[in-house]
């Protein structure tokens, strides 16, 4: 694997580092800004918002410029992002860096994708991508735990000095090792990807990975306060918690990466189903420490279980639409990610308790799996009457006239 590899996996880093610490920083911030912890929440969903918009946007906008010299630009503008943020005034100076840095974190991610798999052979194109989702997995177990820590002992504001300087290093990085990638020969043609959103099995994967991925970071974006203030755990112990979350995060992606492409759909709803169960039991053992720990660590394991095959599902419904089906993923994700803490701060205003987005997490978990549940039963339909017509039609079948079904072992 080319170095150069790991040094995009090391920019990953920095960026998932920035996108969910906030969720062990949020009293902090609420304080400092003297806003409420639904309002510093909104930082979270911001963050979500450029990433939404800035996945497809930028994956389109930069087709025709160097792939290194937007890399570059890109991790630049993401740390300068960062270093607005460390020294915002206002909170809403502070909502507008972290706008700034999701739409440079987004387009470095579609970017950075393209780049990492144009520079392996084509049988370790999954590898390499493993190694940029290893810098989010690893962002969830040491770099968002590790910002709790710097803002409980330096102030919040030493977690974003800290990520910029990860930037920083990832700058040097990418200008050192990444090499220049030539321009592909024929410019891809975005109209014609963009016929693939005619498709309703492409809505009903994004609505799936949009819900699930939402669902859990209802509760997450809010965890902080829910163990302090509701399972009476020490705020200094925050950061181990989040970093117990981001140990689970890592082995549900190692075992969910492991099993999703021969069993797509039933890791889909075996992981959905179980982050609803487990996020109505950490609402309803809120007031338990030794029950919230455990529950924390599990959820960390179901959603990451569950994002390679939500991930790998809009790629095979999208593939038509090879520009624009990571950025799909991407937005479809921060969509969740957007409504996910926004829904959580709304119930919280309502006068409903630090639990009650737990809560509102397994209701969308709930929706979440209906909507797997009914992608299944149209594909299957969908397969059962192309292999009827099939049957029905006189004369010799060729190759590619074989039902579908019989080729595709995931289910």
């Amino acid at each position: 694997m080319p170095i150069a590899v790991h040094v995009l996996g090391l920019s990953v880093f920095a960026l998932g580092t920035s996108e969910f610490m906030l969720s062990g920083l949020l009293p902090a911030i609420a304080d400092d800004m003297s806003v409420s912890i639904p309002q510093a929440g909104l930082l979270i969903s911001a963050f979500a918002v450029g990433m939404v918009v800035g996945a497809p946007l930028l994956a389109v906008a930069t087709l025709r410029l160097p792939r290194r010299t937007t890399l570059i630009v890109l991790i630049s503008v993401f740390a300068l992002g960062q270093v607005a943020g460390a020294v915002a005034p206002t909170y809403e100076a502070l909502f507008a860096s972290r706008v700034v840095s999701a739409l440079a974190c987004a387009g470095f991610w579609a970017v950075g994708a393209a780049v990492a798999v144009q520079m392996v052979p084509r049988g370790s194109r999954a590898r390499a991508l493993a190694v940029m989702v290893a810098g989010l997995s690893i962002a969830n177990v040491l770099g968002v735990p590790g910002g709790a820590f710097l803002g409980e002992h330096l102030g919040w504001r030493s977690a974003f000095w800290a990520v910029g300087a990860a930037a920083l290093i990832a700058l040097v990085g990418v200008i050192a090792l990444v090499p220049r990638i030539p321009m592909p020969a024929e410019r891809p043609r975005i109209r014609r990807e963009l016929t693939v959103y005619r498709e309703g099995q492409v809505w009903l994967a994004i609505a799936a990975t949009a819900l699930a991925g939402g669902a859990v970071f209802c509760a997450f974006s809010y965890l902080a306060p829910l163990l302090t203030d509701v399972a009476g755990i020490d705020a200094g112990n925050v950061p181990l918690v989040l970093a117990l979350f981001g140990a689970g995060a890592l082995v549900g992606a190692t075992i969910g990466g492991r099993v999703a492409d021969a069993h797509l759909f039933g890791v889909m709803m075996t992981g959905i189903a179980g982050s609803t169960v487990l996020l109505a039991a950490l609402a309803l053992f809120a007031a338990s420490p030794v029950a919230v720990v455990a529950l924390s660590f599990l959820v960390g394991v179901s959603a990451f279980y569950t994002a390679p095959a939500l991930n790998a599902r809009i790629f095979d419904v999208a593939a038509a639409a090879p520009t624009l089906a990571g950025a799909t993923a991407t937005a479809a994700f921060n969509v969740g990610n957007t409504g996910g803490p926004w829904l959580g701060g709304t119930v919280i205003d309502a006068g409903l308790g630090f639990a009650s987005p737990a809560w509102a997490g397994a209701a969308m978990g709930l929706v979440a799996f209906v909507v797997v549940a009914v992608a299944h039963g149209t594909r299957d339909r969908a397969r059962r009457g192309k292999g009827a017509a099939l049957v029905a039609r006189p004369g010799p079948r060729n190759e590619d006239e074989r039902p579908t079904a019989a080729l595709d072992g995931r289910g």
